[in-house]
């Protein structure tokens, strides 16, 4: 019964550390399905990225994308109403681009 109960413990705690990217990725704006997975394969793909985080990110894909997996239905149908959202939609509305100010000129070398 003992080895039952730590099994469990370890298990719970090995499934609610997994899927972070996933879970990251949900927390903010739409950002389409599978948002996780693709996070995490942008950073092992990324010179920037050190090798201890790249190993972090490759032990944890496999969780992250079961995550994005069960939680397709809700990406593909939820509304974004984030405030980045709404602010973009909002500029598209009132046609509040940098048209009024445009860019400085780079010098040429």
């Amino acid at each position: 019964m003992k080895n039952v109960l730590l099994k469990l413990v370890l298990l719970g705690g090995m499934l609610s550390v997994s899927g972070c990217s996933s879970v990251m990725s949900h927390t903010g704006g739409k950002e389409g399905t599978y948002p996780g997975t693709r996070a995490s394969s942008s950073m092992l793909g990324d010179d920037d990225t050190s090798l201890g985080m790249k190993s972090l990110v490759a032990l944890d894909m496999p969780f992250t994308a079961l995550v994005d997996t069960l939680l397709l239905p809700w990406d593909m149908f939820r509304t974004d109403s984030s405030i980045k959202s709404r602010v973009e939609k909002s500029e598209q509305a009132n046609l509040a681009t940098n048209s009024v100010i445009p860019p400085a000129r780079m010098p040429s070398p």
